[in-house]
């Protein structure tokens, strides 16, 4: 029988430890706001998993005369804040503790220097009144930005007047898509309405927030001046705080959003798709300068990603496939052109005939060999020095860097941009170094050619010297004959062969072997030239297949990696 196990999550030290290294991953390929923004993320996190656990900090944040500080009395069950018709009424947070001990560095953290103690049951509570997020004051909408960031909770207010107002959802309910499970939000001034329009409202507002991404997001009617709703909303606040995990809820959605907006960078344009991943996790650096710093997107993002559904989308980022790249024939023998390969396979073949002439020629006129320069020596190839090849010509040029971008061009097909960008540089990274490195490596697979006579060198050889010492034997032999002839000497016996005497079959004929077996070893050196063109042929293409592993496939595999942890990163953060 089969077990079916559960899926084990994610702890969120693994998954900051994962967004730190997809931004790591990510420098000089994505927008540095991004890298920057997850950097920044990993580090609040850091700060806030050493400060007070057993707290938790809840904020109401709203707009002009949504009713945020009477709604913060009424909580409170104090006149702690200001509430008035002159607009803003609240210019810095503040603070009602319940149960203050310990929560001090994490009020210094947030910056909240107005605390005050209530006495009450909600152990842990810390509930803060921000300004206005719709200030015409720009230190406050700042300070609202600086502690919707940080806080463990967010109670959103709005009014019957404005809770369809964009500024809300596009700036700040949109973007905090992914932090549904620490938030509230809350119809306030609900006195206001007809009966029978409050569950209208709520209904209506609730279709919003499905269209924010919010679905699901506890939504509480509530009159902070009639009391209506309160005991609700405070219930429901003190059994977030007794979980007393909040906090960490916050910033496992903190990660999410920041490897979203991270991913998000990685994908055309026209083809985004709430599931790889929310389309609501847009780059940072799409936001207005004065917007919330926590994944904003321009308005109406969402609503256009959404109509693009259909469209297709690349992967999710755990479930990304990059292809293989390794060295191509059609690489390889650009490279070879262009490394002058086909002139020292050539040379290769004439040097090992020229060297053979020189070794197995007629001895009378092989010395007239001696005197034309060894090719592979007048390339300065043979002890694996630089060698003195032609520079590549314009067209052997062009085509290496056609068939680099040929690589860069496959490696890079099924990867999103900017990744294909980075993948198709790595493949031409190293370009510069081919030249040095080919030269080098077309010296060393040819050092070896020129050393190694082949043994039938030296018999062919010997046969040639018995050849000339035959010839010289015979001609010595006339000489004397001749010699004695002039002088009127008595002759010595001459023996023949048939009718030709020996001296004159010795002279000639030791002439005719010798040209006869320097016409035969011509053909074993031109036999043996090819099969050694061969071999360095077969040698210099290895050694070029190494050259374009190490500089030109190498450095793309390392980038295609690079993108697959990358992907791999963002695929555990947000898990």
């Amino acid at each position: 029988m089969k077990l079916l196990g559960r899926k084990t999550e994610v702890s969120l030290d693994d998954r900051l430890e994962a967004l730190a290294e997809a931004g790591d991953l990510a420098e000089g390929r994505l927008g540095q706001v991004a890298v920057d923004h997850a950097r920044a993320v990993v580090a609040r996190a850091g700060v806030r998993r050493g400060l007070s656990v057993e707290h938790t900090a809840v904020a109401l944040a709203g707009a002009t005369g949504s009713g945020k500080s009477s709604l913060f009395n009424a909580l409170s069950g104090t006149e702690l804040a200001t509430v008035g018709v002159t607009r803003p009424t609240t210019a810095k947070a503040q603070a009602a503790l319940w149960g203050a001990g310990g929560s001090g560095p994490l009020l210094d953290w947030l910056d909240v220097p107005l605390r005050h103690t209530v006495e009450g049951d909600a152990s842990g509570l810390i509930l803060l009144d921000l300004p206005d997020h719709d200030s015409i004051e720009l230190s406050h909408r700042r300070e609202v930005d600086r502690l919707v960031a940080a806080v463990d909770l967010l109670v959103w207010v709005l009014d019957p007047q404005k809770y369809a107002d964009a500024a809300v959802h596009e700036r700040y309910l949109r973007p905090l898509a992914r932090h549904r499970d620490v938030m509230v939000v809350v119809l306030n001034q609900v006195d206001r309405l007809p009966e029978r329009s409050v569950k209208r409202c709520l209904d209506d507002l609730r279709t919003l927030l499905a269209a924010d991404g919010l679905e699901g997001v506890p939504v509480l009617g509530v009159s902070a001046r009639t009391g209506e709703g309160v005991p609700e909303l405070r219930a429901l606040l003190d059994r977030q705080v007794s979980r007393r995990r909040a906090w960490s809820s916050r910033l496992a959605a903190d990660v999410a959003s920041a490897a979203a907006a991270l991913w998000a960078g990685t994908r055309p344009p026209d083809a985004l798709s709430p599931d790889t991943p929310p389309p609501h996790a847009q780059p940072p650096h799409a936001q207005p300068p004065d917007a919330l710093s926590l994944d904003a997107q321009p308005p109406g993002a969402l609503p256009a990603a959404r109509e693009r559904e259909a469209a297709g989308a690349p992967p999710a980022p755990g479930q990304v496939a990059v292809p293989e790249v390794a060295v191509s024939r059609a690489l390889t023998r650009a490279l070879a052109r262009a490394a002058g390969v086909p002139a020292v396979v050539e040379a290769v073949a004439k040097s090992h005939r020229h060297r053979s002439i020189a070794a197995t020629g007629w001895p009378v006129t092989r010395w007239l060999r001696r005197l034309r320069p060894d090719p592979l020596r007048r390339l300065h190839l043979a002890k694996g020095a630089r060698s003195s090849l032609p520079a590549a010509t314009a067209v052997e040029i062009s085509a290496v860097d056609t068939a680099l971008r040929d690589v860069g061009a496959a490696a890079s097909a099924t990867v999103p941009e900017p990744w294909a960008t980075a993948v198709r540089h790595a493949a031409r990274s190293r370009s510069e170094e081919l030249t040095d490195a080919l030269d080098r490596t077309v010296a060393a697979a040819t050092s070896g050619r020129v050393s190694g006579a082949p043994r039938w060198w030296r018999v062919a050889g010997t046969a040639q010297w018995l050849t000339v010492a035959a010839m010289v034997a015979g001609a010595l032999w006339l000489l004397v004959r001749f010699a004695l002839d002039y002088l009127m000497l008595p002759g010595l016996p001459t023996p023949t062969v048939g009718r030709a005497p020996w001296p004159t079959v010795l002279l000639l004929g030791g002439a005719l072997a010798g040209v006869l077996i320097a016409a035969l070893c011509r053909v074993f050196a031109w036999a043996g030239g090819r099969r050694r063109a061969r071999r360095a042929a077969k040698a210099l293409r290895a050694g070029i297949a190494q050259v374009a592993g190490e500089l030109i496939v190498a450095p793309t595999r390392d980038e295609l990696a690079r993108y697959a942890r990358f992907a791999d990163r963002i695929a555990r953060a947000t898990s």
